[in-house]
């Protein structure tokens, strides 16, 4: 932070944490084996959208490639569907470093991959882990389906299973609920 940013009251974001992302692909046994959940082939990357030329230009090249849609809060998602969520993670994290590399890094928000149960119906009862590009960290988000709720329980509960393996947000109230993702 500049002296500039310091006398204007700007202060300047830190850096995302990409790099981190990749704990979900080790963590996957985990998940399967200790918490029942599959991947259910969608995983997204949120971002703040701007109205500049280049980074419109950035979106575009990746919107060709992959599904970009925007949420009732009016961010906007790249999302990817792929089975393997090795494949998932390797490609948000690409769409992030893309990013970066073009000078939009800061407009990065989180990610998000669902998950199911096998077995279960994949509509009534997603579970989803998020990823916050600012902290480096992910948190479990298990919506009921009804008036935007979500099961406490289950997510400490998931939290407890995978905080050895995953970076998990210490502080629950920073575990943002993505009832609108368009995953």
């Amino acid at each position: 932070m500049g002296l500039r940013d310091v006398l204007s009251g700007r202060k300047k974001l830190p850096p995302p944490k990409a790099e981190r992302l990749f704990a979900l692909t080790t963590a996957a046994v985990t998940l399967q084996t200790e918490c029942n959940l599959t991947t259910a082939g969608a995983g997204g990357i949120c971002f703040k959208p701007l109205s500049a030329g280049a980074f419109d230009r950035a979106a575009d090249d990746l919107e060709q490639k992959l599904d970009r849609s925007e949420d009732s809060f009016g961010f906007s998602w790249i999302v990817v569907h792929d089975p393997q969520l090795e494949d998932q993670v390797a490609t948000v994290h690409a769409v992030a470093q893309g990013f970066e590399e073009q000078g939009f890094g800061d407009r990065l928000l989180g990610a998000a991959f669902r998950f199911r149960r096998p077995g279960s119906d994949e509509e009534q009862s997603p579970v989803f882990f998020v990823y916050g590009y600012k902290t480096g960290t992910f948190w479990p988000f298990v919506p009921t389906g009804k008036d935007h709720t979500r099961d406490n329980a289950q997510e400490l509960e998931l939290k407890a299973k995978l905080e050895s393996e995953l970076p998990i947000e210490p502080d629950l109230s920073r575990w943002f609920g993505l009832f609108d993702a368009p995953l």
